[in-house]
């Protein structure tokens, strides 16, 4: 047996013949527990003194070659080497200022080891430390041997069996050593938990919940229903916390105070490190600080918590504390080593506390409020997902007519024919120049409860003509109501048309404020949220559950999960939860996420693929003669255009990452880690949509290139698109209001006459007032900041994250695509015929501009769900 397993691991980690006893000696590369951008000094004390009595952080290697004697027949072991303690950690100077530091550690090297696939670890200190690698420098037979471990290791007592990590090499199940099998199989064990009890800080458990802690039982006003895990409300799984329920509703988890928001559990390798939590914590305080700036200022007002006049916005960008200009500032962010203060420092040029100017206003003050813009960012906005191919005139609903009557739309051939170009409706339907904006079905069912509180909004619908010179041109808006009599009684709706002059032009702009209105909301909740934050986390929990670290596919996708669990419990906390500040600031109020819910009964897993989402929105058609197999309806269609460049490329690394590992469909069907991966994916994960016919296989090479491909482009590419141009355009709240109060005025009323008389206090007395408007500000500014450690599409945190050179070839190669990507993007927005890419408002389309530089910059797609 001896000899086969040295065969083995000769072929996979190298020669290993005559080994002869000596010292080898490794470096172990960690960061010790810190708060902020701080070293912990009380713990670095305290694990001073245990080191002088004798606590170490000791290493033991666990042998891929030799099999320990009290293994049995059936199930053998690598036999563990002498433990080896980590050298100098007292005399070690190491900075203030979190970050790396070095240790040497020196082992006994003989036959009793062989060559290490593993290591365990033992940290008898009394705090945490973050462990980044170990290095051997000269194994005996094979050279250098790396280990990428990432992980924070806490004291030995908290544990019940020893942290684990594994040689920086990529096996399937079947072809794991086989004294290293146990050691993997146990790791997933308690990766996996018991499912029970409340889950500690340093727990490493990944376990499902329902999103049943948002709301507060215990107050009225706070009480929300349990999402997923019903019919009524199916819903994504979020990750188990195991915190007691309330003692009024026993289906309900109790919530953390308020102060207490950043400690909601998740696994703590999920967490954020030590500069994005500095970035976020910053951005946090300086966000506040913004926006009780301008509500300090309203005290003294007439009109407290109004925007009076659109003035009134351009003082949130020229107000703000003035710093120090020139040397003075730069040389104090440049030697300031504490990224928390270098983030409230930051001004990017403008004054501390000061909004920097959004885009959408920087070359042209009233450009944002013109039909060219409005339909432009239906294509290069910050919701480009929602826009489709018009194939029905008059459109229809698909509301069940005997729970909502007739809700099919009012608009007739009247309303349009005039904005056709010469052409007849049925001619324009058939050129496929006629597309919708339709957000009258998802939001009808709602709309007499929404109306019931200070919102006051429409279901919408909004039809767009395709122009000659290939731009937008929106043409009719529908604005629906439910009927006073009731649901079943179908829609009261009526159509508004574009108008240039007089109080027509301001209700034409009214109509168009009721669509921005209706747009941010999905965008935020739908597009944002759900269709990235929420469908992805599922996919972080089985990963890490079923597929083992040393699995290929979880090193293919454990990029593309940094972060995103706590980014969504902190959302939980602070964000989506009842009266948080998404339901304070957005019209959908207390019945967002439930909304949200509604719409991911229809959401497809295959239908996330962007070519597949293109053709059913009728945005494109299949043509194998065109790049990438699609034809575009819109040929200038920013997100499509760059997207598809993305999406090819991520398809092309995946495809070569995947074929090197698998090199027949029977191997992806006889991988276990990979089949119960895939199953619980859709019965735990998606658990709510586990019966629908749609959930793809996973039998063949070119399933896992499929599916794999769908999950990196949802949690890169596609939030990229919808979340990091926010603040560009909703940063000035009147291009993107996030509610309404009033209605349409009607002619002979008050409102009406005050419209007439003077239309922007009528549109500002309609959109969203102070309060909200700073709110959402000051949230999708952090939300569209990129933060000092931000990795992006093509990086890796380690340059050594497989030992197989192959996969790491194919990853250079995918990197070069994408500048040559980045190229191509700046050229299209530099061509003066592509009309959509800059748009009146001169905001080049970058928002799939793969790389970035930290802050708000409009463009970078970061690997993960990170923000």
């Amino acid at each position: 047996m001896d000899t086969v397993l040295h065969k083995v691991a000769n072929l996979v980690l190298g020669e290993s013949h005559g080994i002869a006893k000596k010292t080898v000696k490794g470096k172990v590369v960690l960061m010790k527990k810190n708060v902020l951008d701080f070293n912990d000094l009380g713990a670095s004390v305290l694990d001073r003194a245990h080191e002088l009595i004798g606590k170490h952080i000791s290493i033991q290697f666990i042998s891929a070659t030799h099999a320990d004697s009290g293994s049995s027949g059936k199930r053998l072991r690598g036999k563990l080497g002498k433990p080896a303690i980590l050298e100098d950690w007292n005399t070690t100077i190491t900075s203030l200022i979190a970050g790396e530091s070095t240790y040497e550690v020196t082992f006994d090297w003989d036959e009793e080891i062989g060559l290490p696939g593993g290591f365990l670890v033992q940290n008898l200190h009394h705090s945490e430390f973050y462990l980044m690698t170990l290095t051997l420098e000269d194994v005996p037979g094979h050279g250098q041997v790396h280990f990428v471990c990432n992980s924070w290791v806490y004291p030995a007592k908290n544990y019940t069996k020893d942290r684990i990590f594994f040689a920086n090499k990529a096996y399937l199940p079947s072809e794991t050593p086989e004294l290293l099998r146990p050691y993997r199989e146990e790791e997933m064990v308690v990766l996996r938990g018991n499912g029970t009890g409340m889950l500690e800080e340093w727990d490493r458990v990944y376990d499902y919940a329902f999103y049943n802690d948002l709301g507060e039982p215990d107050d009225e006003d706070k009480v929300r229903p349990v999402i997923g895990g019903s019919s009524d409300y199916p819903y994504p799984r979020r990750g188990r916390t195991g915190r007691p329920p309330t003692e009024t509703d026993s289906k309900t988890e109790s919530r953390l105070p308020l102060i207490d928001f950043l400690n909601i559990y998740v696994p703590r390798d999920e967490r954020f490190g030590h500069l994005r939590m500095s970035d976020f914590l910053a951005q946090g305080l300086e966000a506040i600080l913004k926006f009780l700036l301008p509500e300090f200022e309203a005290l003294f007002d007439d009109t407290i918590d109004e925007f009076d006049t659109f003035e009134d916005y351009l003082k949130l960008y020229n107000g703000g504390i003035k710093l120090p200009k020139g040397q003075l500032l730069d040389n104090l962010l440049e030697n300031t080593p504490i990224q928390f203060v270098k983030e409230l420092l930051r001004s990017d040029g403008e004054g501390l506390l000061k909004y920097s100017t959004p885009q959408v206003i920087q070359a042209d003050l009233n450009a944002w409020s013109t039909d060219e813009e409005f339909a432009r960012e239906m294509v290069a906005g910050v919701n480009p997902v929602s826009i489709q191919l018009l194939k029905v005139f008059p459109p229809v609903s698909k509301l069940d007519v005997e729970l909502y009557g007739n809700q099919n739309s009012s608009i007739r051939s009247h309303h349009i024919d005039k904005n056709l170009e010469g052409l007849e409706v049925n001619e324009a339907l058939k050129a496929k120049r006629l597309f919708i904006l339709d957000h009258h079905d998802s939001l009808m069912p709602y709309v007499e409860r929404i109306n019931a509180t200070a919102s006051k909004i429409y279901a919408t619908r909004t039809l767009l003509f395709l122009q000659n010179e290939g731009t937008l041109k929106p043409i009719a808006i529908e604005l629906s109501l439910p009927h006073p009599d009731g649901y079943k009684f179908g829609a009261v709706s009526k159509v508004y048309t574009p108008a240039k002059d007089g109080v027509e032009a301001a209700i034409w702009l009214l109509a168009k404020a009721y669509v921005a209105v209706n747009d941010t909301g999905v965008h935020q909740l739908i597009s944002h949220w759900l269709n990235t934050h929420a469908v992805i986390e599922p996919f972080i929990i089985a990963t890490n559950r079923q597929l083992s670290v040393l699995h290929p596919i979880n090193k293919l996708l454990h990029p593309h999960f940094r972060d995103t669990m706590n980014i969504n419990a902190t959302a939980r906390n602070i964000l989506i939860n009842s009266e948080g500040i998404l339901e304070r600031s957005f019209f959908t109020g207390k019945y967002s996420i439930e909304m949200s819910s509604k719409i991911y009964k229809n959401w497809v897993f295959p239908n996330q693929a962007l070519p597949v989402d293109l053709v059913l929105r009728g945005m494109a058609v299949e043509d194998t003669s065109a790049p990438h197999g699609l034809r575009l309806t819109i040929e200038d269609y920013p997100y499509a255009v760059d997207g598809l460049e993305i999406w090819s490329a991520i398809k092309t690394w995946v495809e070569d990452y995947c074929r090197f590992y698998y090199k027949t469909d029977d191997m992806v069907k006889n991988d276990k880690e990979l089949q119960s991966w895939w199953k619980e994916l859709r019965e735990e994960g998606h658990g709510d949509l586990k019966d629908e016919p749609w959930w793809p296989k996973m039998n063949s090479i070119q399933d896992v290139i499929d599916n794999c491909t769908i999950i990196i482009w949802v949690a890169s590419a596609l939030h990229a698109a919808v979340n990091y141009g926010q603040y560009g355009y909703a940063g000035y709240p009147p291009n993107r209001p996030t509610l309404s109060r009033r209605f349409m005025p009607e002619p002979n009323t008050p409102e009406y006459d005050e419209l007439k008389e003077d239309p922007k206090k009528g549109f500002l007395k309609t959109v969203t007032p102070q309060l909200q408007s700073l709110l959402s500000v000051s949230l999708i500014e952090i939300l569209s900041r990129h933060t000092s450690d931000e990795l992006y599409l093509g990086q890796r945190e380690c340059p050594e994250w497989t030992m197989d050179e192959e996969p790491i070839l194919a990853f250079e190669k995918f990197g070069n695509t994408l500048k040559q990507i980045e190229e191509k993007i700046v050229k299209m927005n530099n061509d003066e015929r592509l009309k959509n890419r800059n748009g009146l408002v001169k905001v080049p389309y970058t928002l799939l501009y793969p790389s970035s530089e930290e802050g708000i910059t409009g463009r970078g797609i970061p690997n993960s769900v990170a923000i």
